[in-house]
């Protein structure tokens, strides 16, 4: 006879008490990128390999996750002319309120390298 165990959880059982709920770091990496990605002011950079296009390449984010907190490592290009110090803001508050409300954890550290200012992209007409 094989028994199983309960997968349920007794009837009142706060949803905390459940069971365990772990975030991989690489979905918080992958949240931190897109949010910087879509903030005002950050644009990606066009890849070029000898005059050809291959993309276009966002943010790069390093994060380390322990317990409820993150320390956050962001690289990212803005637009130029563009108040530095405003942009990064804004992007600090954006990340750090998408994270919390995404995972429920608090950014601890949040370091922002600005590795580049471009100005924005002029559509051509062909």
């Amino acid at each position: 006879m094989t028994i199983t165990p309960e997968l349920s959880a007794p009837p009142g059982t706060e949803p905390a008490e459940r069971g365990r709920l772990d975030i991989s770091s690489t979905v918080v990496r992958k949240i931190v990128e897109h949010v910087a990605d879509t903030a005002p002011g950050t644009l990606r950079a066009q890849r070029k390999v000898a005059g050809l296009e291959l993309g276009s390449s966002g943010s790069s984010a390093k994060v380390a996750v322990a317990a409820d907190v993150v320390d956050i490592r962001l690289e990212l290009a803005l637009r130029y002319p563009g108040s530095i110090p405003d942009q990064v803001t804004q992007v600090r508050t954006r990340v750090t309120d998408e994270v919390l409300r995404l995972t429920g954890h608090q950014v601890r550290i949040f370091d922002v390298t600005v590795s580049g200012l471009r100005p924005e992209p002029v559509a051509r007409l062909r």
